[in-house]
């Protein structure tokens, strides 16, 4: 196939623009030029000006859990809780069937107050009630979801509100919030396929071609072998697995079929503290809420390069940021040399000091370029006086950082343009670009969306550009977005096969 009469981005600086593209089979065959577009091919396609990109990865998302929330309810964007609680009167309930929902988040509030139980329970009655929060660190339940904890609901590392009388609210934080789904939130697994499948629909029809799931502690691996062997697996999954399972990952990675051409297991996932959100972020100043220790990190640091696996730890706040630094630059004897290329993902908001230490230690900044434009309101009033160090994304990139780009869906939407836009514009609405300072040019936009993603992953010999001997996945676009940030995804391959809207176009 050859892919004619367009613009060709490739991505490589070498050779970073095409007039047309040769496909064979599941690889790009080459880069042609006008007068060879007539050599004998079984099909060339006429792109009518279009342009094609290499596919796009989401180097950070949650699928299975993004995939089951669009069955749920939407609470995102309610403005009150009054807003909120409408939503959820427009529900029907089903018996003893989870009423399911997720996206508030209460610093959005007018007037800002906390949910409660109370709340829910005129609502819902005695059907249990599970929203997760916008941050996806706090759930907010019903008096009826709570009892199946028989109020088990302390833990390390986690916050159950209480009220005066020392009560639950119904709201938990953090391990709490966890503890809780992973004990009385537990889908079957073909609820969660079906979801799934329809995810990569949906996924591929945004020009995904490859996504870094952090999803491990459901057991996303099995699911996503289940999708593969039904054959509904369009897009290449690079998977986490939670640290502590690390014997398992060691004992998965030894067995034959891992690390195939769609599905591979990849790294370790920490947490450091929470989110800016639930303000539970680890801050310098002593606040927020430690997950995982500096000195815990370092020890999972090592044990993982034992085993030739890195780590992906999340860090928002200052403190945690620091910590997690500090913890590889302690282990670089034990990561460095194995060549491990570790990540940590949001780096929401770090000290000055800070900010070279990425570059310096080959660490990547795995970040989202939505939530700065997202969180901006919140980050003024948690944060005040501070942002002048978060989401730092141009900050990296000049000081010679390795920067992700992913959409921590279902935080945010899954949908790159979206976040490519939000990285060049740093603004999601009329309002002027909150530190525009920080914008980011297209081209690094979707450098850290195609190409530094592959790389990460250590994939770069496959992918990320459109070189000769890569895979054909790639992306068609309407229109060039180096010229047009508004462009539209028309078409998507995946090794070589249309997964969205196979040609003809209008």
């Amino acid at each position: 196939m050859i892919l004619a009469n367009g613009l060709i981005r490739t991505l490589d600086p070498q050779v970073p623009t095409q007039r047309a593209l040769a496909i064979a089979g599941e690889l790009v065959a080459g880069g042609v030029g006008v007068h060879e577009t007539a050599l004998a091919s079984p099909e060339v396609l006429d792109l009518g000006g279009r342009v094609v990109l290499p596919g796009f990865t989401d180097a950070h998302v949650h699928f299975p859990t993004w995939a089951m929330a669009q069955n749920e309810v939407n609470l995102d964007g309610c403005a009150s809780l009054d807003e909120a609680l409408e939503r959820l009167r427009g529900v029907k309930l089903e018996g003893d069937r989870w009423l399911r929902g997720y996206g508030w988040r209460s610093g959005d509030w007018h007037p800002q107050r906390e949910p409660t139980r109370q709340d829910l329970d005129p609502i819902t009655g005695d059907t249990p009630a599970a929203l997760i929060a916008k941050d996806y660190h706090s759930i907010w339940l019903n008096t009826a979801a709570l009892a199946f904890a028989g109020g088990d609901l302390e833990v390390d590392g986690g916050v159950v509100e209480r009220d005066e009388q020392g009560e639950p609210t119904g709201v938990l934080r953090e391990e709490a919030a966890w503890r809780f789904k992973e004990r009385y939130m537990v889908w079957p697994d073909d609820e969660y396929l079906d979801a799934m499948r329809m995810g990569v629909k949906l996924a591929n029809s945004r020009g995904v071609t490859a996504v870094h799931d952090k999803d491990g502690w459901l057991g996303a691996l099995r699911l996503w072998q289940q999708l593969d062997e039904r054959g509904h697996l369009t897009l290449r999954v690079w998977q986490s697995i939670p640290h502590d399972k690390l014997d398992d990952a060691v004992s998965i990675g030894m067995r034959s079929g891992m690390g195939s051409s769609m599905l591979r297991l990849g790294y370790l996932k920490v947490f450091m503290d929470g989110t800016l959100g639930s303000q539970t972020a680890w801050m310098l100043d002593g606040s927020g809420v430690q997950i995982t220790s500096g000195e815990e990190l370092a020890d999972i640091v090592r044990r993982g390069a034992e085993a030739g696996f890195p780590v992906g730890v999340h860090a928002i706040g200052d403190r945690a940021n620091r910590e997690a630094l500090d913890a590889f630059e302690q282990t670089r004897d034990a990561w460095q040399p194995r060549g491990l290329r570790q990540r940590i993902e949001h780096c929401q908001l770090l000290a000055p000091d800070d900010l070279p230490r990425f570059a310096e230690l080959g660490v990547t900044a795995s970040v989202q370029f939505s939530h700065a434009p997202s969180d901006r309101d919140m980050a003024d009033q948690f944060w005040a006086g501070k942002t002048d160090g978060a989401y730092a994304f141009r900050s990296l990139l000049d000081l010679g950082a390795v920067v992700v780009n992913g959409s921590d869906a279902p935080i945010e939407e899954l949908d790159p343009l979206a976040g490519v836009r939000a990285g060049v514009r740093r603004s999601i609405d009329a309002r002027p670009a909150w530190h525009p300072e920080q914008s980011l040019t297209v081209a690094q936009a979707f450098h850290a969306t195609c190409v530094a993603p592959a790389w990460l992953a250590r994939d770069e010999r496959r992918r990320g550009t459109l070189l000769p001997g890569h895979a054909a996945d790639l992306v068609v676009l309407d229109r060039d977005p180096w010229e047009d940030l508004d462009a539209k995804v028309v078409a998507t391959m995946v090794a070589g096969r249309w997964v969205h809207n196979p040609p003809p176009w209008d």
